[in-house]
């Protein structure tokens, strides 16, 4: 039964209901039947029927899709790019279509970065470097059982609030995802519960696990960090949680339509100005690549990044970051050397 008939149903049964209430008492009887009537509908099993199952392909080509040459997703009969709304009033199906998509799509990306660019992946925690941060992985979810709910307890050894703070951020989005959907795709999924990666479940966690462990151990004499979206967030809880260190440690921070706020996220005066001296944020917009761009908020300067598509702003911006990375590197060299200089003389000086 369509989307349409249902709510056919429900208008008809509801001027129905509005006729019968302008009538006497035998009338507001027939309403009081009428409305335990509906109270017995179950409109989930009404929008069940016919519903396809959620079940889909676990390879490209089964979902008749492949990259071709230009590394573009393209349907392999017609040609034609990725379309979301494959089933019309099927709002999770469809989601959750794309979302198994995207799976088999992750798996893809990392074989390449692994065979082409000769990267090696690694899980956290190990002890091993890592090269690319991967802040979006912080859980997996599992059919709730009673052989796994030992697994869901796996995080006793944290502190209270740290768990709480968890358990809520992944109660409330199940919440609202809930809700969205219930009558949109009403078939009943299992009931599932976050496995969280311990130490990384979330994006800020996950960067100052990867900072603690890997970053500060590091050689480099110049640290760089390039953040997209959410990541500028993060990167700015890692300054309130590790100022010093990161001040030590990072010459420049390149940011891509970040969505950080130093003043919800409450960063301090030091922090802010060590923001504007270091870091850019290439923001989406239709003004040429580098070109100003306002900003109310007391941090770090806005351009733009030459493209109003805000998953683009950081290939469109990279070689204005490099070249910024350059220039905050040779800053930087220049300043110890003046420092060296200065101490030098004032040995000197000293010794005679």
């Amino acid at each position: 039964m369509s989307i349409s008939i249902i709510s056919l149903i429900w208008l008809t049964l509801w001027i129905n209901m509005a006729q019968l209430q302008q009538g006497g008492p035998d009338e507001k009887e027939k309403t009081t039947a009428l409305k335990d009537l509906l109270s017995r509908i179950d409109l989930d099993e009404l929008m069940k029927k016919d519903e396809p199952p959620l079940e889909f392909p676990d390879t490209l080509e089964g979902f008749e899709y492949a990259f071709n040459e230009k590394g573009q997703l393209r349907h392999i009969a017609t040609g034609e790019p990725f379309v979301f709304n494959a089933r019309e009033d099927l709002h999770r199906w469809n989601q959750k279509r794309y979302e198994a998509l995207g799976e088999i799509i992750t798996k893809y990306v990392y074989e390449l970065l692994e065979k082409d660019c000769k990267l090696k992946k690694v899980s956290l925690p190990e002890g091993y470097g890592v090269i690319v941060l991967n802040p979006n992985e912080n859980y997996i979810e599992v059919e709730k059982t009673k052989s796994q709910m030992h697994l869901y307890s796996d995080g006793s050894d944290e502190p209270a609030e740290k768990r709480e703070r968890k358990d809520k951020t992944f109660k409330e989005a199940k919440k609202r995802r809930d809700f969205y959907e219930k009558y949109r795709n009403p078939q009943k999924e299992k009931e599932m519960v976050p496995l969280y990666i311990r130490d990384n479940g979330s994006p800020e966690e996950h960067l100052i696990y990867v900072w603690d462990h890997f970053i500060t151990h590091s050689a480099a004499e110049n640290t760089f960090f390039v953040a997209h979206s959410y990541g500028g967030l993060a990167f700015v809880e890692l300054m309130i949680q590790r100022e010093a260190d990161v001040k030590n440690k990072v010459t420049a921070v390149a940011l891509t339509d970040s969505v950080h706020n130093v003043w919800h996220q409450e960063a301090g005066k030091t922090i802010r100005e060590w923001m504007r001296e270091n870091c850019c944020n290439w923001v989406s917009s239709s003004e040429p690549l580098d070109t100003s761009v306002e900003s109310m908020l007391p941090d770090c300067p806005r351009v733009s990044a030459g493209t109003e598509r805000h998953e683009l702003t950081s290939w469109k911006s990279l070689p204005s970051i490099f070249k910024f990375f350059t220039e905050a590197s040779e800053a930087k060299n220049s300043s110890l050397k003046a420092a060296l200089t200065r101490r030098s003389h004032r040995i000197k000086h000293e010794e005679i």
